[in-house]
C-alpha cells in the first residue's frame, strides 16, 4: 500500500531538533565520566544511580528483538504502553483539527489521551460478540482521521479480532493502524509483529506487565517501522527507562521458560475458573476469553461488585460499559485466591 508517513506527520515535529543528552554525544561505556554533571562518588544506596542511563535500551532491545523475531530498530520502548499512546498523539494529530478511531469497549486510555492532546474522538462500536465492523469504521473516517486503534485480545471483553478485518483496515485505512496486543500471550493468535515489513502504517504495542510479571517496573513496547520508531525517539523524554528497570528486566528475559511456564499455569487457572462459573446457575454468560481474565454477565452486577468488596474480594465493575451491561472482569488468580472469590461470590449471589 502507499502510505506517505510525512504526510500525516505534525509539521512542526518534522523540523524538531531533539534535546541532545550527554549520552547522545558520547555513547562509550568507558572513560572518566564529567560530562552529564552526575554525582562522582556513587549513590546514597548501597546499590549505585549515580549515572544516566542508556537513553535507547541497546542491549535490552537487542534481547527483545531476539524474543520477538523483530530488528531492533523496530522497537520502541516505553513508560508503559501509555506512553507510546501519548507520543503518537503529539507526533500525528493536530490539536483541534485531527480526530482518531476509537472501537469500544476498548482500552480506556486511548480516550484519555486525545481528551489531553484535544484531539477529536470518533467511536465506531464493536458487535454484539466484540468483533470489528471494518466498513463502518472506514465510513467514519476522514481525510484527518489519523490513527486507528484496535485492542486484540480486546479489553475488557478479552476475545481476539478477526484476523482478517484487521489485515483489511491495514490495507485501506489510510492513516496509523495501532494493534494493541497487551493480552497476546495469553491468545493462540500470532503476533502482527509479523506483518511489519509489509504494512508501513502498522504499530504493536505490547507490554511486560502482564505475562511477565513486569507491571511495577512501567515498560511497555512499540513495534513499528524504523522511520516511525525514530519519530517516537526524537520526541521522548532523553531518559525515559530507568537504569533500574533496564538492567531487572534484562536479567528477567532471559528465563523464558519461566515466564512459558507461568502462562501455562495462568491459563490452566482461566479454565479452572470458567468451568467453576459455568456451574453457577445465576451466571448469564461468559465471554470467550484469549486473556488473563473474564467477562462475565451477573444480574445486578454492580451490587455484587459491591458486595464483593465487603468480602475484600475486588474485582472490576464494568457494568456502565457499551455492550458490557451487568459483567464484571474478573482477573484469573492464583488457584488459592480463584477459590476465595468464587466462594465469596456464591455468598453474596
Amino acid at each position: 500500500m502507499s502510505f506517505d508517513l510525512n504526510s500525516f506527520l505534525r509539521p512542526h515535529i518534522a523540523k524538531l531538533q531533539p534535546y541532545t543528552s550527554a549520552r547522545d554525544e558520547y555513547t562509550g561505556k568507558e572513560g572518566v565520566f564529567l560530562d552529564a554533571n552526575e554525582n562522582p562518588f556513587g549513590s546514597i544506596t548501597e546499590q549505585d544511580f549515580n549515572r544516566y542511563p542508556d537513553p535507547y535500551q541497546s542491549a535490552l532491545k537487542t534481547e527483545i528483538a531476539k524474543i520477538k523475531a523483530v530488528r531492533t530498530s523496530q522497537i520502541f520502548l516505553g513508560n508503559g504502553s501509555d506512553e507510546a499512546i501519548d507520543l503518537l498523539y503529539r507526533a500525528f494529530c493536530n490539536p483541534g483539527k485531527d480526530n482518531v478511531i476509537l472501537l469500544p469497549p476498548t482500552y480506556g486510555m486511548y480516550e484519555v489521551s486525545a481528551n489531553i492532546n484535544d484531539v477529536e474522538v470518533r467511536k465506531v462500536a464493536l458487535t454484539e460478540d466484540f468483533q470489528l465492523q471494518p466498513e463502518k469504521i472506514l465510513a467514519a473516517a476522514d481525510a484527518n482521521s489519523k490513527i486507528l486503534f484496535i485492542c486484540s485480545p480486546n479489553n475488557p471483553s478479552a476475545n481476539k479480532a478477526k484476523r482478517e478485518d484487521v489485515l483489511f483496515l491495514l490495507k485501506n485505512f489510510k492513516g496509523l493502524v495501532v494493534v494493541d496486543e497487551a493480552y497476546i500471550d495469553f491468545s493462540d493468535e500470532p503476533s502482527f509483529t509479523a506483518e511489519l515489513d509489509n504494512f508501513p502504517n502498522l504499530l504493536v504495542m505490547q507490554t511486560f506487565s502482564k505475562a511477565w510479571g513486569l507491571a511495577s517496573l512501567r515498560l511497555g513496547m512499540a513495534f513499528a517501522s524504523e522511520e516511525i520508531i525514530r519519530i517516537l525517539n526524537k520526541i521522548k523524554p532523553p531518559y525515559n527507562i530507568s537504569g533500574l528497570t533496564q538492567d531487572t528486566v534484562l536479567a528477567a528475559i532471559t528465563d523464558k521458560n519461566k515466564v512459558d511456564q507461568m502462562i501455562r499455569e495462568i491459563l490452566d487457572e482461566r479454565d479452572f475458573l470458567q468451568s467453576e462459573l459455568e456451574k453457577l446457575s445465576f451466571v448469564q454468560k461468559i465471554h470467550p476469553s484469549h486473556a488473563n481474565f473474564l467477562l462475565v454477565k451477573i444480574p445486578n452486577a454492580t451490587q455484587v461488585y459491591d458486595d464483593l468488596i465487603e468480602e475484600k474480594v475486588i474485582v472490576r465493575n464494568r457494568a456502565k460499559v457499551l455492550l458490557c451491561e451487568d459483567c464484571l472482569r474478573i482477573t484469573v488468580g492464583t488457584r488459592a485466591e480463584n477459590e476465595v472469590f468464587l466462594k465469596a461470590l456464591k455468598k453474596v449471589c
